[in-house]
């Protein structure tokens, strides 16, 4: 899906060649595909700049710019245009394999197991790698390559080139992807009940934590048990080698709470029309 998507922004980009900048906003699965895309997409192409006065520079037996007078700057594009907003909402950052990470399963370690085992009869080859059960060619899963560059694909440069990247996550009610896995946190550092607060412009946004890298430093690992928890770990410090900003949002005072994975974007307005002020939140502080 990451590889089709890449190719639809690139026959957009051939046919508006006038656009100069992009942006991507995703929802649970498509926010990986997304960051599948950009890995795809990613330049950072070389280009000569002038430096000094054009006096300074020109000179006027060649009628040319002397070498003295440039440099080489890397600028880093998404299929050719400047990044800007890189958002995601309920998107299974972590995968869903940990505990709890798919809420539907009630964290029974029972369930859990079962579902890493036969999810890729339900989802197909999207089923393991949310999983991690995918290993093309003995390559580790792809979403543990997804928090690294390669020699093709540069996910994390990509991620890093944009402006912002910011995380919108349901911390109660979504029974698809977990608090952890949509926040790209360890379980410790989930918001605590006494720091949530209300916003009456945006009445279900109730923790926003601003842009910082933080997690870089923090080696406490997720306390989730064995080879899982390595895995989960390993993400949470690919990921926040970049900057994020993170908006929790809960609809536990909504009678929408229990379409909560579906609110948080208002898929349909009449099923979802709650989730309305958090678009709205996007929509405000979206980069231009």
């Amino acid at each position: 899906m990451g590889e089709r998507l890449a190719e639809e922004v690139l026959l957009v980009t051939r046919r508006w060649p006038e656009v100069q900048k992009i942006s991507f906003v995703a929802h649970s699965l498509g926010g990986l595909v997304a960051r599948y895309a950009i890995g795809r997409l990613y330049d950072d192409s070389s280009k000569l700049e002038r430096v000094g006065s054009t006096r300074n520079c020109f000179n006027e037996e060649k009628t040319e710019y002397s070498k003295q007078c440039l440099k080489q700057s890397y600028e880093a594009k998404i299929a050719g245009l400047e990044p800007m907003n890189f958002i995601t909402f309920a998107t299974p950052h972590l995968g869903s394999r940990g505990n709890k990470q798919l809420p539907l399963l009630c964290g029974l370690p029972f369930l859990e197991r079962r579902a890493s085992q036969t999810a890729h009869l339900v989802a197909g080859r999207s089923g393991k790698h949310l999983f991690l059960m995918d290993s093309d060619g003995g390559k580790p899963p792809l979403l543990l390559r997804m928090v690294d560059d390669s020699d093709d694909l540069k996910f994390m440069s990509a991620l890093h080139a944009f402006k912002r990247r910011v995380a919108y996550a349901n911390a109660n009610y979504d029974q698809m992807v977990g608090w952890r896995t949509s926040s790209i946190r360890r379980q410790h550092e989930l918001p605590k009940s006494n720091l949530i607060v209300n916003d009456e412009k945006y009445p279900h946004i109730v923790y926003v934590e601003g842009d910082n890298t933080s997690g870089i430093y923090n080696t406490e690992s997720s306390n989730v048990g064995g080879q899982t928890a390595e895995l989960e770990e390993k993400m949470i410090r690919g990921l926040t080698k970049v900057s994020w900003e993170r908006v929790d949002v809960s609809f536990q005072t909504s009678k929408q709470r229990y379409v909560a994975h579906s609110t948080i974007q208002v898929k349909t307005y009449w099923l979802n029309s709650d989730g309305a002020d958090v678009v709205y939140h996007m929509i405000d502080n979206f980069h231009l």
